[in-house]
C-alpha cells in the first residue's frame, strides 16, 4: 500500500479593526491587532476523541508510555502514542499527523476519504471484517467488487486500486473504517487508562452475510498498550471473519536505513508486483534471502520496500513477536500478537520514508482467491453466537548497544 502525506494549513484569518474619529475629538489609540486562533479539535467522525493519559514514573530510567489517542468515530482508530524514551524524551510512537490535520483529512469525502480510506493512511487503523485485499469481479460501474466464499456471493466496496494505467480495482482493509463507536467509557487503572466501546456492525452496510457486534478495549500502561477487539456473530447466518491492525511505527531518530526489523516468519507470500500487491498464492522460503528477519536484534531495513505478508509465524511464549528497533535513538518496540488466530505479519515500509507499518491480522491477502487452491487463508468461520478475539499489546524496551 502507498500513501502520501499532505500538509493542510487550516485558514486563520484576523479580523480587521475599523474605527472612526469623532469631529473634533483625539483619535482613540491604536489597537493591537490579535489574530484569532483555531478552536482546538475535539471531534473526528462526529465523536469526541479519547485521550488516554498516566504521569511517567521511571524518572528517565526507562522508556515508558504516556498518552494514547483515539478515535472512536473513525473506527476506534488508535491515531496516536506518545512514550517517554530515555535520553530522548517524549516521542511519538506512531507517524501521524496533527488532530488539527487528521481531521480535515478524514473528512468521508472522495476520492481521498472514499469508504474511510483516509484512515488507514495513518495512526493505528483497525481492519474488520478482512484486513488486506479481496479480488472479485468488478460492477459495470466500478464501484464494487463481486467475491465468492462458501458458495455464496459477497459484494463490497472497490475502495482501492494501483497507481498503474489498467491497475485492477478491488476491496481492501475491511469496513469499519469510518464507524462510529457507541458506548464510548474510559476508566482509571492503578498505573493508567482504559476505554472501551462497541461498533454494532450489523452486516457491515448490506456488505456481510450475517450481523455482527464488535467489542473493543485498548489499555494504557506504563509498560504496554493493549488492543483487543472480540467479534462476535450475532446474526442468522454463518460469516467469514478476519481482524488486523494497521499501525504506522515511526523512526524517531528519522534514519531509515539503520532501523531494524525483527520478523519471526518462515515464508512470506509472492506478489504479482508492488502496485497491485496481490499475491500469486505461492509461498518462498525466506532463509537465504533478502526477506529473512529473523535476527533476533532485526535486520538493518536499508533501501530495501516492503509490502509483504510473511507467514508461518514462530511463537514466544504463545505469542507473534515483531520487533522495530532504531539504535539512533535507543529506542525499540515489540509488536506482541496475542492471539492464535493471528497467522499473518504485513509489512509495509517505503524507504523514502521514517515509518515502518507492522500488521498482525488473521489472514493472507485476497483469502478467497483461486490462486491458494482451497488452501486455509487464516479466515475464521462464525456460526450464529459464536465470537473470536484479536489481541496485540505493544512494549517499549532499550536496544543492547555493540
Amino acid at each position: 500500500m502507498s500513501v502520501h502525506f499532505e500538509r493542510y494549513l487550516p485558514a486563520v484569518a484576523a479580523a480587521a479593526l475599523l474605527s472612526v474619529a469623532g469631529c473634533n475629538k483625539p483619535a482613540p489609540p491604536a489597537q493591537q491587532e490579535t489574530a484569532a486562533k483555531p478552536a482546538a479539535v475535539t471531534q473526528i467522525g462526529g465523536e469526541n476523541i479519547v485521550k488516554l493519559q498516566r504521569a511517567a514514573t521511571s524518572n528517565g530510567a526507562k522508556p515508558e508510555f504516556l498518552s494514547a489517542t483515539i478515535l472512536p468515530g473513525r473506527g476506534m482508530n488508535l491515531f496516536q502514542i506518545t512514550a517517554n524514551v530515555p535520553g530522548k524524551g517524549e516521542v511519538n510512537v506512531f507517524a501521524s499527523p496533527s488532530l488539527e490535520d487528521a481531521s480535515a483529512k478524514l473528512n468521508g469525502q472522495p476520492p481521498a476519504d472514499l469508504n474511510g480510506n483516509a484512515s488507514f493512511s495513518f495512526g493505528g487503523a483497525f481492519l474488520v471484517p478482512c484486513p488486506n485485499r479481496i479480488r472479485g469481479k468488478l460492477s459495470a460501474d466500478g464501484k464494487t467488487i463481486t467475491t465468492e466464499w462458501n458458495g455464496k456471493s459477497i459484494t463490497l466496496p472497490a475502495n482501492w486500486v494501483g497507481k498503474k494505467p489498467g491497475a485492477e480495482k478491488h476491496a481492501m482493509h475491511g469496513l469499519i473504517l469510518a464507524s462510529k463507536a457507541e458506548d464510548v467509557q474510559t476508566q482509571s487503572t492503578p498505573d493508567g487508562q482504559t476505554v472501551t466501546g462497541v461498533i454494532h456492525a450489523g452486516n457491515f452496510g448490506g456488505y456481510w452475510p450475517s450481523q455482527t457486534d464488535l467489542n473493543f478495549t485498548i489499555a494504557l500502561s506504563g509498560d504496554a498498550v493493549e488492543a483487543i477487539i472480540t467479534a462476535k456473530n450475532v446474526g442468522n447466518e454463518d460469516e467469514p471473519m478476519a481482524i488486523g491492525w494497521h499501525p504506522y511505527f515511526n523512526i524517531p531518530s528519522g534514519d531509515r536505513t539503520q532501523a531494524r526489523l525483527h520478523v519471526p516468519a518462515d515464508v512470506y507470500a509472492q506478489v504479482n508486483n508492488y502496485d497491485d500487491v496481490f499475491p500469486t498464492g505461492k509461498l518462498i522460503p525466506v532463509k537465504g534471502t533478502e526477506y529473512d528477519f529473523n535476527e533476533p536484534d532485526g535486520v538493518p531495513l536499508g533501501s530495501m520496500f516492503l509490502d509483504d505478508n510473511f507467514a508461518h509465524l514462530k511463537r514466544s511464549d504463545d505469542n507473534v513477536v515483531v520487533s522495530l528497533t532504531d539504535p539512533a535513538s535507543k529506542y525499540g518496540v515489540n509488536i506482541i500478537g496475542e492471539s492464535p488466530e493471528i497467522k499473518t505479519v504485513q509489512i509495509y515500509a517505503p524507504p523514502d520514508k521514517s515509518f515502518t507499518a507492522i500488521e498482525e491480522q488473521f489472514n493472507f491477502g485476497d483469502p478467497w482467491g483461486k490462486e491458494w487452491h482451497g488452501m486455509d487463508t487464516g479466515m475464521v468461520t462464525l456460526k450464529p453466537g459464536q465470537s473470536v478475539t484479536w489481541k496485540c499489546k505493544l512494549a517499549l524496551f532499550v536496544p543492547e548497544t555493540k
